[in-house]
């Protein structure tokens, strides 16, 4: 071994000791009592401000929501509701009347809200063919989808459990007589429609079957273009969620009455799941949603709170910093 060998050992050694002894060079910060209230003082100044804009935003947003599954049975049919709503020969058509509170500033978006409707089941999630939705009846290999793989011996396209539940309830809104237009177009997400939905796919053998499900699919049109089905496969991880269905492009002014002409086609009794119809405007946050500035505003506060007792503690029982006498070998509890 050369002497640059045995050298370059020795520095391999101690820059090891200077490691395993936690000697290395480095940053060591003491939480002083000044600096832990002063964390938590400038945490608690900077997240009540932000909680308090955010709260706003969220406040700013009206909305209008109406649970119609319930009202949209005629009397007579309320005992049995599974039934009524899989009797075609019994008209579903409804219709409600929604008041609005306040200015609404256009655009305002259309949702139905689903509740106690497990879209996150594990079953259920796996139950498609992400292949065949972009590559067409082509691709077979699609037995993810059992139950609803094939029919008559020819394939789904759309297959699988998530396409067959389709969302198929519709509606038409009227305001002073004149309806107002719902903007179907670019609901769903652009990188859905553009990456995951073939644009030469076709719906074809679906909802042909004895086993029928939600809503049909216009068999003329690419699935890349069928954005409704495109916003309901996006499955949902909770089990009330909100799926857009269109938006309107006119303001609604305070004391408006808007009347909604609905088809209450889509099965939720038998499950005992809730249908409600939400008119929602939007903020520079989203929607309404009140939990991101509450949370902002409990962590400040907490943190203000928290600054307050570590400052009056620090003044009733101040120390010097690096007093020996209070290391517990140093004190006389634990002496013999």
């Amino acid at each position: 071994m050369t002497n640059t060998d045995r050298e370059r050992h020795r520095e391999r050694e101690t820059a090891f000791y200077l490691f395993t002894q936690q000697r290395l060079p480095a940053c060591k910060p003491v939480l002083t009592p000044a600096w832990v209230i002063t964390i938590f003082l400038f945490t608690g100044f900077i997240f009540i401000p932000v909680g308090l804009v955010t709260l706003r935003a969220s406040r700013s947003v009206v909305e209008i929501v109406e649970r119609y599954d319930t009202e949209c049975v005629p009397e007579p049919f309320r005992i049995d509701k599974v039934s009524y709503v899989q009797d075609d020969s019994i008209p579903k058509n409804c219709s409600l009347s929604l008041k609005v509170r306040k200015y609404m500033k256009a655009p305002i978006y259309i949702y139905y809200q689903l509740d106690n409707y497990y879209q996150n089941h594990r079953r259920y999630v796996k139950s498609r063919s992400d292949r065949q939705l972009l590559h067409g009846w082509k691709y077979h290999a699609t037995s993810s989808c059992q139950p609803v793989e094939f029919n008559n011996n020819q394939p789904i396209v759309p297959c699988g459990l998530i396409a067959w539940s389709l969302f198929n309830d519709t509606f038409t809104f009227i305001r002073e007589r004149a309806e107002l237009k719902v903007n179907r177009k670019n609901i769903a997400w652009k990188s859905d429609r553009d990456h995951k939905f073939g644009k030469t796919v076709y719906p074809f053998n679906f909802q042909n079957g004895t086993l029928i499900g939600g809503g049909k699919l216009n068999p003329r049109i690419p699935l890349s273009d069928q954005e409704d089905l495109i916003v309901w496969m996006r499955t949902s991880a909770l089990p009330s969620f909100r799926k857009l269905y269109g938006r309107i492009e006119e303001d609604l002014d305070a004391d408006d009455v808007v009347v909604v002409h609905l088809m209450n086609n889509y099965n939720t009794y038998g499950f005992g799941g809730k249908k409600k119809l939400v008119l929602s405007t939007s903020s520079w946050l989203g929607g309404k949603n009140d939990f991101l500035g509450l949370a902002c505003v409990f962590v400040g506060s907490s943190s203000v709170i928290l600054a307050i007792v570590f400052m009056l503690l620090h003044l009733k029982s101040r120390r010097p910093y690096g007093d020996p006498s209070y290391l517990p070998w140093n004190r006389k509890s634990f002496s013999g």
